[in-house]
């Protein structure tokens, strides 16, 4: 027996290396996977774009003036530090629930009309005004709706929906909260009638144009106007006014436009999105006018206060003259006539200053107590500037004292009447200017812009979709196929079994006739299928290619043999589903074409399917002439090939290992195989049971089948170690099922598998 060549522990290539050249080759072999791929994916792309519900963008602009916040009561802005309240304040304004609010219940945002829709496809029907057809004219279908009318789901769903240019508009939803956020569902009847339903439970009936009470007054309902055939359905829904506040929040956007220098213009920028143009346009007016009202009721609100608090004060003011006056005049007729000197004169002209000054200050402090503590800044200034009023004023009431008696008297009565009526006065001429502030109110927000829907969608963009669906298609092609190529290390070419100390006897090209003769069976002990052979290659197609290259095999074998210790070949390899069945029929086939004796050995007794081949049953094979059940004139089959007679594997046996170690099978080999001129015998995976290497022991060559990108090297050398390990030589290997493909170089990987 010749020594087999050691194995190489390692192989020769680097796994680590990337080998651009087969990478490349793996795209071009499968080049139309990737291109079928990304067709589908750009077909895809173009019926979301076409079927997604598109998106318009609605904008409108207000301008917020910046101008000084004068009080009606005076120049408040020097004397608190006050000032305008900023763009980004008027923002939050704008997206406050206050105005929103507002909003929502001026144009019953919360009020939702939702018609039944088909699947997919119903958005883009009723969007593009596709009319509802007439199933009854169609064939087949209509004799089908006379026969069960609605019973059938499909065209039940078709009556039920809304096709286009029907539609429902709403008049008036009024529920209570139990209701609120709760799904109605309204089908159309005859008549301009309608049915309303609540949870699959019919709650009444109701008539277009008229106000219809349900669920004792829960619920009140009037549909303005139908445009819909009978059957149609829609679905009402009362929205919580918190959930609509929000959802019209959402999508809403403010932006203050800037200058050139990065400062503020107080020109605001409204952009509303959503589905119906209509609904863009109507909230948007609605956004605007809300705020610039409550801009206008605001200001209002400021005059309000003020003029009630200077009506406060007249009348007091007013009785204070009164009095005054008569104080005055009666000290002069007391005194018969009083004259002041300058002195005196300047006196009160001070005093009437310094007062006017304090009334003011007084008025200032009613409108600035209510907005600010007297710790804040403006307040303390108002505070200081009111105690210097008031020094000065202690300052002259001292001055006045060191004047005659009379002097002082007459001093302080006609500063108490000029004071007062300067002070009375002025409180009046503010009252008329609040008056006429108030009655021509405008605010600080001007609408510059209406709302303007463009006329085209923002989104989808069906051209980037389109472009970006594509690309991902591409990708994940290409990604399947290289990380597939790369996952998948198996033999590509004779030189890399070569290299594990293998002659290769062999390259068999893959046939195309022969896939055909192969069928996916499954039996129920069984967890997946297997490939069987129905038919002999080299008697359907005698010159396919696979054919000639085991003709080529034959001339090879026959030198192999003439050192053998018989002439018994055993046909081996790694794992299943790799053509060691194919190889042995077509092998014996042509042998015996050849003029030669041969037998063929199905020693595969789980999963052999070598009778198939020959269209015959399987029992009455080898594992009956083992166990003693038959005797070998009965296990021996002849087939329509002259020369060529086979064994079946039998029934599937429970210790197939076991009835290969018997005595009994090596002397079936020794007894008959002179009695042929060539015994194939093809074995299960050496690396899913131990049977080829039972049977590797008694033939005189074995030969181990690897398939072409299937087995990679690495499963090959353990293969071959296993058989080694058992005292089996490998005279050599066969590549089987090879293809022309433009990744030509190699690499390693393992494949863990079991054998079922």
């Amino acid at each position: 027996m010749t020594q087999m060549p050691s194995l190489p522990s390692t192989p020769k290539n680097n796994d680590d290396e990337i080998d651009f050249q087969r990478l490349f080759g793996l795209l071009l072999d499968h080049k139309w996977l990737i291109v079928l791929v990304t067709a589908a994916f750009m077909v895809g792309g173009m019926i979301y774009a076409t079927l997604s519900t598109p998106i318009y963008q609605g904008n409108a602009l207000v301008q917020v003036e910046r101008r000084s916040s004068v009080s009606p009561l005076g120049d408040l802005a020097t004397v608190m530090g006050r000032e305008e309240q900023s763009a980004s304040a008027e923002v939050e304004i704008l997206r406050s629930r206050m105005v929103l609010g507002k909003v929502v219940d001026r144009i019953e945002l919360d009020s939702v009309v939702i018609p039944r829709k088909l699947p997919i496809i119903g958005e883009y029907i009723q969007r593009n005004g596709i009319a509802r057809p007439n199933l009854k004219t169609w064939p087949v279908i209509g004799s089908l709706i006379e026969r069960y009318d609605s019973e059938i789901p499909l065209i039940d769903a078709v009556n039920s929906a809304v096709w286009g240019g029907e539609s429902l508009q709403l008049g008036r939803l009024d529920v209570t909260d139990k209701f609120r956020g709760q799904p109605f569902f309204l089908r159309v009847l005859e008549e301009d009638r309608f049915q309303l339903r609540l949870n699959d439970q019919i709650i009444g009936e109701g008539v277009v144009g008229e106000t219809t009470g349900f669920l004792d007054g829960g619920v009140n309902l009037r549909i303005s106007k139908i445009d819909a055939p009978p059957m149609t359905e829609f679905t009402l829904i009362k929205l919580h006014r918190a959930s609509a506040i929000g959802s019209l929040a959402a999508r809403l956007g403010v932006f203050e436009q800037g200058g050139e220098r990065g400062g503020g213009t107080g020109m605001l920028r409204l952009i509303l999105t959503g589905t119906d143009r209509e609904e863009i346009r109507r909230a948007l007016d609605a956004i605007s006018q809300t705020f610039l009202m409550q801009n206008v009721e605001r200001q209002s609100a400021q005059a309000d206060q003020s003029l009630e608090f200077l009506e406060e004060q007249a009348p007091e003011l007013r009785a204070k003259l009164s009095d005054a006056e008569d104080r005055l005049n009666q000290y002069r007729v007391k005194l018969d006539s009083v004259d002041l000197n300058s002195e005196a004169q300047s006196y009160i002209n001070q005093f009437i200053e310094i007062e006017r000054q304090l009334n003011e200050l007084e008025l200032q402090e009613s409108e600035i107590s209510q907005r600010f503590t007297p710790q804040h800044p403006s307040y303390r200034t108002l505070l200081r500037q009111k105690n210097h009023l008031i020094n000065e004023k202690n300052r002259l009431n001292e001055l006045v004292n060191e004047m005659p008696a009379a002097q002082q008297e007459i001093v302080r009565l006609t500063r108490d009447v000029e004071v007062t009526q300067a002070i009375y006065v002025n409180v009046l001429n503010r009252a008329q200017e609040l008056q006429l502030a108030k009655a021509g109110t405008i605010g600080n927000v001007r609408i510059i812009d209406d709302a303007l829907v463009a006329g085209g969608p923002i989104a989808p963009n069906k051209p980037i979709l389109v472009i970006l669906s594509t690309i991902v298609g591409a990708v994940l092609a290409v990604a399947y196929v290289l990380v597939k190529g790369i996952l998948n290390r198996g033999v590509e070419s004779p030189e890399q079994l070569e290299e594990l100390g293998l002659p290769v006897y062999a390259t068999i090209p893959l046939s195309e006739d022969q896939l055909k003769l192969v069928r996916r069976i499954k039996y129920q002990r069984d967890k997946r299928s297997s490939s069987i052979i129905k038919g002999i290659l080299g008697v359907v197609n005698p010159t396919d290619t696979a054919i000639e290259a085991l003709r080529g095999l034959r001339t090879s074998l026959h030198f192999a043999m003439l050192e053998a210790k018989n002439n018994c070949i055993m046909i081996t390899g790694p794992s299943p589903e790799i053509g060691k069945s194919f190889i042995t029929i077509n092998l014996g086939t042509i042998c015996a074409q050849a003029g030669l004796k041969v037998l063929i050995i199905d020693a595969d007794m789980r999963k052999g399917h070598i009778h198939n081949a020959f269209r015959h049953a399987s029992e009455g094979g080898l594992s009956e002439l083992l166990s003693g059940e038959l005797e070998w004139q009965n296990a021996i089959r002849q087939t329509e090939i002259d020369g060529l007679f086979y064994v079946s594997r039998g029934k599937i046996p429970p210790n197939p290992s076991e009835l290969l170690m018997q005595e009994r099978f090596g002397n079936f080999l020794e007894g008959f195989s002179p009695e042929y001129d060539l015994v194939l015998i093809d074995t299960p995976p050496i690396l899913a049971v131990t049977d080829a290497a039972i049977v590797g022991k008694r033939v005189g060559a074995s030969l181990m089948v690897a398939r072409f990108q299937l087995n990679p090297p690495r499963e090959v050398s353990i293969a071959l170690r296993r058989l080694e390990t058992s005292g089996v030589e490998v005279k050599g290997c066969i590549l089987n099922a090879m293809e022309k493909k433009s990744s030509v170089r190699y690499g390693y990987g393992y494949y863990n598998y079991s054998y079922h």
